[in-house]
C-alpha cells in the first residue's frame, strides 16, 4: 500500500523543486510593487562618430538599447563596456555615464540635443550630419523613477551597469522582447512610441528579476533571504497581508521554525528584525498610496489596519521620522525609507 503523502521522506530534488517554486513566487509577488514613473524615452540616431553623456539622478534608473550600430558605454568610475547592435543596458542607480562611439571622443549632454516628439513620453533625436543621411548606430534609451516597492533595497545593491546581449544565457525570455524592440524601432510604424515604452518596462522587470536570480553570486541581506524558503514564507506573507500587524512568532509560524531560530536568521540575513521589516514595508505602500495615487491619510491608514489615522500617523513618523501629511511637500528625493536590506537600520 502507498503510504500518506504527509509522510513520504522530503528527497534533495523534492526539496529543491519546492524552494524553486517559493522562491520563484515571492519573486514575482514583489515584482508586482515594481513601479516605473515618469519616464521618458528617446531614440537617437548618429553618424560615424558621437559622444553622449548622461546625469547622475538619484532614485532613478537609465535604459539603452543598442539597434543599429556600436557603442561604448563608460561609467562614472571610468570602466569602459563595449556594445553591439542587440546589447541592452540596464543601469538601476541612475549615475552619470556616456555611449560613445570611442573612449577618445568628447561628449555633449543628452538635454542639450534637439528632439522631435514622436508620441507620448517619447522623443527622437537625429544628429546624423548632412554627409551622412544613414545613421551609423541607432540606439532606444529612457530615464525613469525607479521604484521597487517593499524591494527598494536591492536598487543599492546591484551593480551600476548591468549589461546583456541578446543570446544572454540567463535572460531567455529577454530575447524576443528586444527584438520586438529593434523590430519596433527601425521600423516606425504607427502607434511604435508606446509600444516601446511597454517593452522596455516588461525589460527592465526581467532583468532584476534575471539579477536577483542569478546574477549575484555573493548573495547578502534581501536577495539571500529570497533564496532561503526558510525566510520566504515569511517575506512572502508580510507582502501579502499588509494591513496585519505581524508579530515575531506569526511569522515564525509560517517559516515552520522555532520563534528565536527565526528571529535570529532573520536580522542575520536581512540586517533588521523582521518587525521592522514589516513595518517599513507597510510605510512604504503606505507612502506609495499618499504620494502617487492621492489617497487620503484615513483611507491609508483604514486599509494598513491602523484603528485611527493618529496610531497611523505616529507608525509612519517612528519609520520616516516626518508624519505622513509631510509627504506631498517634501521633494521626491528625501521622500526615502531606511534600506530594509541594510545592517544598522533604527529599530
Amino acid at each position: 500500500m502507498m503510504p500518506h503523502p504527509d509522510f513520504l521522506p522530503e528527497t534533495p530534488i523534492m526539496y529543491v523543486n519546492k524552494h524553486f517554486a517559493l522562491s520563484s513566487e515571492l519573486i514575482s509577488e514583489l515584482l508586482l510593487e515594481m513601479r516605473l514613473r515618469g519616464v521618458q524615452y528617446r531614440r537617437l540616431q548618429t553618424g560615424s562618430e558621437f559622444g553622449v553623456g548622461f546625469s547622475n539622478r538619484p532614485g532613478h534608473a537609465y535604459f539603452h538599447y543598442i539597434a543599429v550600430g556600436t557603442a561604448v558605454l563608460r561609467t562614472r568610475d571610468g570602466t569602459l563596456h563595449e556594445l553591439k547592435a542587440g546589447s541592452m543596458v540596464f543601469m538601476p542607480q541612475g549615475e552619470e555615464h556616456q555611449l560613445l562611439s570611442d573612449v577618445s571622443c568628447s561628449f555633449q549632454h543628452i538635454d542639450t540635443l534637439g528632439f522631435a516628439p514622436l508620441g507620448e513620453a517619447v522623443s527622437g533625436i537625429n544628429t546624423c550630419p548632412s554627409s551622412h543621411p544613414t545613421p551609423s548606430t541607432v540606439l532606444f534609451y529612457g530615464c525613469m523613477e525607479f521604484d521597487l516597492g517593499g524591494m527598494q533595497g536591492l536598487g543599492k545593491l546591484m551593480p551600476q551597469a548591468i549589461v546583456v546581449e541578446a543570446n544572454e544565457q540567463i535572460y531567455p525570455g529577454l530575447v524576443p522582447i528586444l527584438g520586438a524592440m529593434k523590430f519596433e524601432i527601425c521600423s516606425g510604424r504607427a502607434g511604435f512610441a508606446g509600444i516601446l515604452a511597454r517593452l522596455a518596462e516588461v525589460a527592465a522587470a526581467m532583468i532584476v528579476r534575471g539579477w536577483i536570480e542569478n546574477g549575484s553570486e555573493n548573495a547578502a541581506g534581501l536577495i539571500a533571504a529570497l533564496r532561503d524558503p526558510r525566510l520566504a514564507r515569511a517575506i512572502l506573507a508580510i507582502h501579502r497581508d499588509t494591513s496585519r500587524e505581524w508579530s515575531v512568532a506569526e511569522l515564525a509560524a509560517q517559516s515552520h521554525v522555532s520563534r528565536s531560530v527565526f528571529a535570529e536568521r532573520f536580522k542575520s540575513i536581512i540586517g533588521i528584525p523582521p518587525q521592522r521589516y514589516a513595518r517599513e514595508v507597510r510605510m512604504r505602500i503606505a507612502s506609495h498610496w499618499i504620494i502617487h495615487d492621492k489617497i487620503s491619510i484615513d483611507t491609508v491608514a483604514l486599509r494598513l489596519g491602523y484603528a485611527s489615522q493618529a496610531a497611523f500617523s505616529r507608525a509612519f513618523k517612528r519609520i520616516n521620522g516626518y508624519p505622513p501629511g509631510a509627504m506631498r511637500q517634501r521633494p521626491a528625493r528625501q521622500r526615502g525609507i531606511a534600506s530594509i536590506t541594510h545592517p544598522g537600520s533604527a529599530v
